[in-house]
């Protein structure tokens, strides 16, 4: 059994598999920075100021009574809180990491390399009849095996 979990471990596709997971983390951690503070500060200035991470519905008060300047106030009071904010920051996060996969995987395969072209045969010149499925020329307008007339 421990020779099988070896085999496994050491498969290439397992270890791409953990590479891709790691750099995955610390490609969310940029794009969560990038999120929380670059584009967060500028996008809550255009709406007044305020901060999308402050955004959250008190449903019970904690031990000291609302309203709460800050999320880390009614959290630090015990307060019950719906944070539909943070959600709203995560949700921003989420669509730019995967606008930028997507790139990623775009120039990736852009960049992958294209078959060589296939060297022009016999084969190329001609076609199949739909009737009897002998090869013809291209040109032919009556198949020569089964004398069949031909649509170009």
């Amino acid at each position: 059994m421990i020779k099988e979990f070896r085999e496994f471990v050491l498969r290439g596709n397992v270890a791409d598999m953990a590479v891709g997971i790691i750099i995955g983390g610390a490609f969310g951690a940029i794009v969560n920075t990038l999120v929380a503070d670059v584009l967060m500060p500028p996008l809550g200035l255009l709406i007044g100021g305020i901060d999308f991470s402050n955004f959250y519905l008190v449903l019970k008060e904690g031990g000291t009574p609302g309203p709460y300047a800050a999320l880390a106030d009614a959290r630090a009071s015990g307060a019950v809180t719906v944070n539909y904010g943070v959600f709203i920051n995560a949700l921003i996060s989420f669509l730019i990491m995967a606008f930028a996969v997507f790139m990623l995987i775009k120039s990736l395969t852009a960049l992958r390399s294209k078959p060589a072209p296939a060297a022009p045969s016999a084969e190329s010149n001609s076609r199949e009849c739909p009737y009897c499925c002998t090869s013809i020329p291209l040109q032919a307008v009556r198949c020569p095996a089964c004398t069949s007339q031909l649509e170009k």
